[in-house]
């Protein structure tokens, strides 16, 4: 349910932006999520979809990009991509160490897309 919470952030930002900018509509929410964030793409649009109704982001297509879970290792400094959900024990690939950095993979970006046009 947390979902609703993050999508209402989401939403507020971008009537925010339109309102300042003199946006007519709101076509197109890119999302970037941290492939560690356990938010479902499709509990997000349900609840934009919900929160936007009668507003110029109603009937915004939010696309979800995952940001795969990146490390770099503490003693080898190489990075590397893991997928969370399959690995059972993390090393670095490369040296086989234990210790290591999140990187990327923990977050959240936003960004809206709107017609060219004005009116």
């Amino acid at each position: 349910m947390h979902e609703l919470t993050v999508t209402k952030n989401i939403f507020t930002i971008i009537i925010k932006h339109a309102k300042e900018n003199n946006v007519k509509k709101v076509l197109t929410v890119n999302l970037k999520i941290g492939a560690l964030s356990d938010m479902e793409t499709e509990w997000i649009q349900h609840y934009f979809d919900y929160l936007s109704k009668g507003t110029t982001a109603e009937g915004a297509k939010l696309n979800v990009e995952r940001i795969p879970v990146t490390f770099q290792c503490d003693s080898c400094l190489t990075t590397f991509k893991i997928d969370i959900r399959k690995a059972e024990e993390i090393e670095c690939p490369e040296c086989r160490g234990r210790n290591y950095s999140l990187i990327l993979g923990n977050e959240y970006y936003t960004m809206f897309l709107i017609p060219l046009i004005k009116f």
